[in-house]
């Protein structure tokens, strides 16, 4: 067949069925152009659509401060399109232009996604939904879409009809101003993740901040006291800081081995920071570095975790370019404004492959702190700190101690947890004899490996 025969045809056949769909649907009831011709008091398809793209994951912001800008006319409509999946395919202004031939996009019941608020919270936004309300005294449509994926959509957005072009930009821009201000985020504890369809457009997680005292870490002696000045302490003095021409912006790099307890001095730092906003990314979500230092910078005070970072040391694999990912989390760091109240933590077991670049960027890391493997005497507190409410003498806790030298928080952890198994097993309540057997097992040549992938290395304590 000839391709240009073949192409007309296909086409002639679109055209027949988007005619039959129209025609079926002319009686449907209220038609979008004509509600909105009727809104506008003038022509609609006349008016030029103003759009603004939002990333998805913040559509429930956009969602509620539009429905407080809505809210403010007392008799503003919400209300659907329908149409069928052609409406997923066409801009606002398409949908307007193909109107004006045959009734094809009758009004409907608004579509809705379910998202997360919060750890326990879900709000029903707009995922397909018209706004007809008055805004600056002016009558405005305002037609709100989440992200569709499965139809190459890959962002949220707003598209904007109103009879002056200046009241759309005045919309929008209180629209951004109440994203930040209003957004479910600030405050919370939020993790970044990677997909299929790439980094920007993957969801968050909420977590819930986890709980802990000081005598839940167990560091040397004035160890916490510096981390937790230096992140947490330069935030609750901001405004003496800020008087004096000091800036805010900081960086923290924990080191040491695997094991040691940074990640659980980083939940430290979150259960301490009650009303600060935290995003964690890890691995892969390290490439959304950008996107979590825009997200910081506008719900400060801000803390951004970066774990594990010598694994994107090299790494370009991530990356928008040809330089390895650090590059890209130190010139995130760099990006922000001095006064900006945000702190970057960075933990990694190698601190070697970090060394060089952090070297080269001068500042962007102000404060490193060693995370050691814990002394005798860390290692007794450790040892009673996760025994509990286990009646295992002061003597066999002291014994335990001094045979496990050169291991981590980790392996004072699963320690106790062996002696509770084998205690569970053969039917006895956990004893000093149980906890000297878990050390004579773990400390024993055959456990090696398992010592190793706990972060021990069997050296002195």
């Amino acid at each position: 067949m000839d391709e240009k025969l073949g192409k007309f045809i296909e086409d002639f056949g679109t055209l027949t069925r988007l005619a039959q769909f129209g025609l079926d649907r002319a009686d449907d009831g209220e038609q979008l152009l004509q509600a909105l011709t009727r809104h506008l008091a003038v022509p609609a398809h006349e008016l030029s659509v103003v759009t603004e793209e939002i990333p998805q994951h913040r559509l429930v912001d956009v969602d509620i401060v539009m429905e407080g800008l809505a809210g403010r006319d007392p008799d503003w409509r919400l209300v659907g399109i329908g149409g069928g999946d052609q409406r997923h395919h066409m801009s606002f202004s398409d949908m307007l232009q193909q109107s004006r031939s045959y009734p094809g996009f009758p009004l409907a019941q608004p579509d809705y996604s379910n998202l997360a608020t919060g750890p326990d919270q879900q709000r029903q936004a707009v995922a397909l939904g018209l706004r007809l309300f008055n805004y600056a005294g002016s009558p405005v449509a305002v037609l709100q879409r989440g992200a569709k994926l499965d139809r190459g959509r890959q962002t949220a957005s707003l598209e904007v009809l109103a009879t002056h072009p200046g009241v759309a930009s005045e919309l929008l821009a209180e629209v951004r101003r109440g994203m930040e201000h209003q957004s479910v985020f600030k405050g919370q504890v939020i993790a970044l993740a990677v997909s299929d369809y790439g980094p920007s457009i993957s969801g968050v997680t909420f977590i819930r901040r986890p709980q802990l005292a000081s005598r839940d870490v167990v560091l040397p002696d004035g160890l916490l006291s510096k981390v937790e000045s230096h992140t947490l302490g330069i935030a609750r003095q901001a405004d003496i800081l800020a008087a004096h021409g000091q800036h805010l912006k900081r960086g923290l790099l924990l080191y040491g081995a695997p094991g040691t307890g940074k990640t659980h001095t980083v939940r430290y730092l979150l259960s301490q920071s009650e009303g600060t906003t935290a995003v964690l990314l890890s691995g892969g979500s390290l490439a959304r570095i950008s996107e979590a230092a825009k997200i910081a910078r506008a719900l400060a005070p801000s803390i951004v975790v970066l774990e594990d970072c010598d694994l994107i040391a090299e790494d370009r694999s991530y990356g928008h370019g040809p330089k390895p990912l650090l590059f890209e989390v130190l010139d995130a760091m760099d990006g922000l404004d001095d006064d900006a109240d945000v702190a970057f933590v960075l933990t990694t077991n190698r601190v070697d492959l970090l060394e060089r670049a952090l070297a080269q960027r001068p500042g962007r890391v102000d404060l490193a702190v060693e995370i050691p493997l814990p002394s005798k005497h860390e290692r007794v507190e450790l040892l009673r700190l996760y025994s509990n409410e286990i009646s295992f003498s002061g003597s066999a806790i002291e014994g335990a101690a001094a045979h496990t030298a050169g291991t981590t928080a980790s392996f004072a952890k699963e320690l106790i947890r062996r002696a509770v198994v084998a205690a569970a097993l053969a039917g006895e309540t956990p004893s000093d004899v149980h906890l000297g057997s878990a050390v004579g097992q773990l400390m024993a040549d055959s456990e090696a490996l398992t010592r190793s992938l706990l972060g021990s290395n069997g050296g002195a304590g």
